[in-house]
């Protein structure tokens, strides 16, 4: 039996998926919530094979709850599932390391499909959604030349948040003070013009798979 976690804050939406999922017979819904930091929490302690999670919830993402999740338990596959077709939620999901990123028009059958292949290892992603942020990084960028007011140093720290690494991660594998580390992404956030982390990541994975250099981002870390 493939074991599903349901993160949706509206009921409705969740009992109908509950019917969906119960009624493939080969899949056991094990836990629900409404609540991303109740889903934070719950989850690891359940240890589903998929976590189907919607992007966007009252108190939270369903793409930060992945990204938790899977720092303390890899093996739990995440699903995002969302009602908006929005490219850099879908470069959040990625580097969240979701294994799919559907909208909630799919067909039942298809997510049916798509958690059975997500719970087998594979990668489930919308081709609607996918085909734009492609074109979106062949063509998007011209030239990397937000990269020259960076240092190596505030290089290397942004490819590793590309790759949807924390903080205390990018200490870690570079033998700094997870505070030193804080710094030098604040330091990148403000040359770039940028507020979030989130954007910093968008726009390295844009910037890096153009015009690689070392260690370029990649997709599903």
């Amino acid at each position: 039996m493939i074991r599903v976690f349901l993160l949706d804050d509206h009921e409705v939406v969740r009992r109908g998926l509950v019917d969906l999922l119960q009624a493939a017979g080969d899949i056991e819904v094990v836990g629900e919530s409404g609540s991303a930091q109740e889903a934070t929490r719950r989850i690891p302690a359940l240890r589903p094979h998929v976590a189907v999670l919607d992007a966007r919830l009252p108190d939270g993402s369903g793409i930060d709850v992945c990204r938790d999740v899977r720092a303390v338990d890899s093996s739990i596959q995440g699903l995002i599932l969302t009602s908006y077709e929005d490219d850099e939620a879908l470069f959040a999901a990625i580097m969240a390391g979701a294994a799919g990123y559907v909208l909630k028009q799919i067909r039942g059958t298809d997510l049916v499909d798509g958690i059975r292949r997500v719970a087998a290892g594979q990668s489930l992603l919308d081709p609607a959604v996918t085909q734009r942020v492609l074109e979106r990084i062949r063509h998007g960028v011209e030239q990397p030349r937000e990269l020259a007011s960076l240092t190596d140093q505030e290089r290397k720290i942004l490819e590793y948040v590309a790759e949807g690494l924390t903080n205390r991660e990018i200490a870690g594998r570079m033998f700094l003070a997870e505070k030193t580390v804080k710094n030098y992404v604040s330091s990148l956030l403000a040359k770039l013009g940028l507020e979030r982390r989130t954007q910093a990541a968008v726009l390295a994975t844009k910037l890096l798979g153009e015009h690689p250099h070392g260690t370029a981002p990649r997709p599903g870390q």
